[in-house]
């Protein structure tokens, strides 16, 4: 009876055109269908969907019995009609409307909960995968909304935490990630092979969704799985091998993991995925954390990290502790200028400012700069203020620059509350030296948010000198060589201010004016600062980096302000009211 209902149904739809088919019919073809599966008239279904005549109504009606077909694969699992669900389910993923057919693949996944959801997936990811490769448009985000169903489907399942857990695998957890690999390895070849011909812009777009695939099964399984000991055993880790494989697909799709967590952190990423950091920030930094730990830790394809820094890692942390190892048994101010006339004496402090600047590990850094300042502090004054200068005109690092005058400050203060004269901080050879800090190296031009620490630094020395040395006593020799200062930091200064506020408001306004169409279009904009152009970011970001160098402009005005007061108050003020500046 069933069929035969089914088989009136085809026959009346059969003479329709196929836009000419209602909602009415699609309703009676399922029931129709439901009831033959029901009564077990497989074979005589199986051979409706494989009429020829009957393929266009199978095309646009038949993804409706998927369902079906798939509950009955799920509870008859000693069913000798097995075979025939398989081969109807194989004609209709073959016969039926691949985005229809996509979207209700994806219900039967989010339907079933508990230990349903890995049979689920199990039995339905080839078909997932050869419905998404007979897709024409739109794959990336058919690729994205298939990997997000899975990945929220199997993030329900609880993570085995014991080698017996992880060999029964009763939640089926282990089995889906095997089985996930091989469903996502024809899209990441996909990215690799069509980097030509493919649309550029659609190849991004796959590349984006695998990359949050791949940092979302870092955090879930990854971050909360056990692995076996690095043994003959690690092989048979399933969890392992995932975790190997989703490192191996990052690499592939442009993402290696050495410059990922050497650059993580940092304002400039080394993926251009700006909506997925600012959505999921939490979640990429678990995912960065797993990341390490794989690699660092359990030694998942650590083979990929480059040797050179394995061992220049190693190499630097040992050099640094034998550095302080040995600073440590010297007195302060005890070591001879002399010895700077040694070469590799003058090196030590060079290499650490290679360090500081250069290496991308935070705690090598900071650890080489608290070494450089224990260094300082066992030079003689003579000593001190050739390094000082040595690095001052070598360094090139607006940082490295301000930490050098913080010290030049520093030994001036100690110079000044001295009994003794100390010749090397005060007077002219104080002046030689300030020649060097109290400039513009590119004058109005220079680039100053690019060397804002090293002018904010000479800012607050020059607050300093003015504020202990009088023009009277001029121990500093500063109010001899004021012209010169004024005409080569501070004139130059209020100059380039104006030019740089002038710049960065003009952006701004520019910015703004853009932003609405920008943000109707969703595309990523960029501005050039300075010669450069900022990296393609929304609009909103590229205001706050804006308005952070403003801010930046600002403080220094601000600090320059008040230096110049202190200079007017000083320059007419008499003596005794000198006191009263502090």
């Amino acid at each position: 009876m069933a069929v035969e209902e089914l088989q009136s149904i085809i026959k009346r739809c059969q003479i329709l055109e196929e836009q000419d088919f209602k909602e009415e019919d699609f309703g009676l073809f399922q029931l129709a269908g439901q009831r033959c599966i029901d009564e077990g008239h497989i074979e005589q279904l199986v051979e409706i969907i494989q009429n020829e005549k009957n393929k266009v109504i199978i095309n646009n009606m038949g993804w409706n019995l998927v369902g079906p077909v798939v509950r009955c694969l799920l509870w008859n699992k000693e069913d000798e009609k097995r075979k025939h669900y398989f081969l109807m389910l194989d004609l209709l993923v073959k016969l039926c409307n691949p985005k229809e057919l996509l979207l209700g693949l994806l219900e039967l996944i989010e339907e079933p909960s508990g230990k349903q959801i890995s049979q689920i997936i199990l039995l339905l990811l080839q078909p997932l995968q050869t419905v998404i490769q007979k897709l024409r448009n739109n794959k990336a985000y058919s690729v994205g909304l298939a990997l997000s169903t899975l990945w929220s489907q199997l993030s329900l399942l609880p993570v085995p935490y014991s080698k017996e857990q992880i060999q029964t695998d009763d939640y089926g957890l282990c089995q889906c990630c095997k089985a996930l690999i091989e469903f996502t390895k024809p899209f990441v070849e996909e990215v690799i092979n069509d980097k030509e011909n493919s649309v550029e812009s659609e190849n991004e777009k796959l590349k984006d969704e695998l990359l949050k695939f791949c940092f979302k099964s870092l955090k879930c399984p990854l971050l909360t799985a056990q692995f076996f000991e690095q043994s003959k055993e690690a092989g048979n880790d399933p969890l392992r091998c995932f975790a190997s494989e989703i490192i191996g697909f990052l690499s592939a799709i442009g993402h290696p993991f050495p410059k990922m967590i050497f650059n993580h952190g940092r304002k400039k990423k080394t993926w251009d995925y700006l909506e997925f950091e600012e959505e999921e920030d939490k979640q990429l930094a678990d995912s960065m954390a797993s990341l390490a730990y794989l690699v660092f830790v359990q030694g998942i394809s650590i083979d990929q990290l480059p040797m050179v820094l394995r061992t220049e890692e190693s190499v630097f942390s040992k050099g640094v502790d034998l550095l302080e190892n040995g600073l440590l048994r010297i007195e302060d101010n005890s070591l001879l200028h002399q010895y700077l006339e040694i070469k590799s004496f003058l090196t030590v402090p060079q290499g650490l400012v290679k360090v500081m600047t250069l290496c991308p590990i935070e705690t090598l850094r900071k650890k080489s700069l608290a070494m450089l300042q224990l260094y300082i502090n066992k030079l003689d004054s003579q000593g001190k203020y050739t390094l000082f200068r040595c690095l001052l005109n070598t360094s090139n690092h607006s940082g490295v620059e301000a930490f050098i005058i913080q010290n030049i400050k520093n030994q001036i203060d100690v110079s000044l509350k001295k009994t003794h004269d100390n010749k090397w901080f005060t007077g002219p050879q104080l002046i030689s030296l300030l020649d060097l800090v109290l400039f513009l190296p590119e004058g109005a031009e220079t680039d100053l948010l690019q060397n804002s620490d090293r002018i904010m630094a000479s800012l607050n020395l020059l607050r300093y000198l003015v504020i202990k040395d009088n023009e009277k006593d001029n121990q500093t020799g500063l109010w001899t060589e004021f012209g010169k200062i004024e005409n080569n930091f501070l004139k130059p200064l209020h100059t380039g201010l104006n030019m740089s506020k002038a710049h960065y408001e003009a952006e701004i306004k520019n910015s703004q004016e853009n932003s609405q169409d920008v943000q109707k279009s969703k595309d990523l904009c960029s501005v050039t600062v300075g010669g450069e152009e900022i990296p393609n970011m929304p609009p909103e970001m590229q205001l706050k980096v804006l308005h952070s160098a403003l801010f930046t402009f600002d403080l220094i005005e601000s600090v320059l302000a008040r230096v110049e007061e202190l200079i007017e108050i000083k320059t007419k003020s008499t003596p005794e009211e000198n006191i009263g500046i502090k």
